[in-house]
């Protein structure tokens, strides 16, 4: 069984706010999120909306990427983001990941 890693991005309703974040369980994560099960940045800004996500298999891969968006500008997240995703549309409902 091959493991499966996910860099994402979230934001808020007024897309003010961004997140990056890494996990191998995007379902169980997102819905953390939304339900703010999460403790900290992502529960004080209500970011529960998932706008770009990234897969692979390596953990060390999507590790690195997870810390090479974060240390982008605020501006090449936006760009990553409307390359993918555009209209800035909840992926988590369109991956039935609710």
């Amino acid at each position: 069984m091959t493991n499966q890693y996910y860099v994402y991005i979230l934001t808020n309703k007024n897309k003010t706010v961004l997140y990056t974040g890494v996990t191998n369980n995007l379902q169980r994560r997102i819905y953390e999120h939304k339900n703010g099960l999460v403790k900290g940045f992502t529960k004080r800004y209500n970011l529960d909306l998932l706008v770009y996500i990234e897969e692979t298999i390596d953990v060390k891969s999507a590790i690195a990427r997870e810390k090479q968006i974060k240390a982008g500008s605020r501006k090449k997240k936006i760009k990553l983001i409307e390359l993918a995703n555009s209209k800035w549309e909840d992926l988590a409902k369109e991956l039935k990941l609710l």
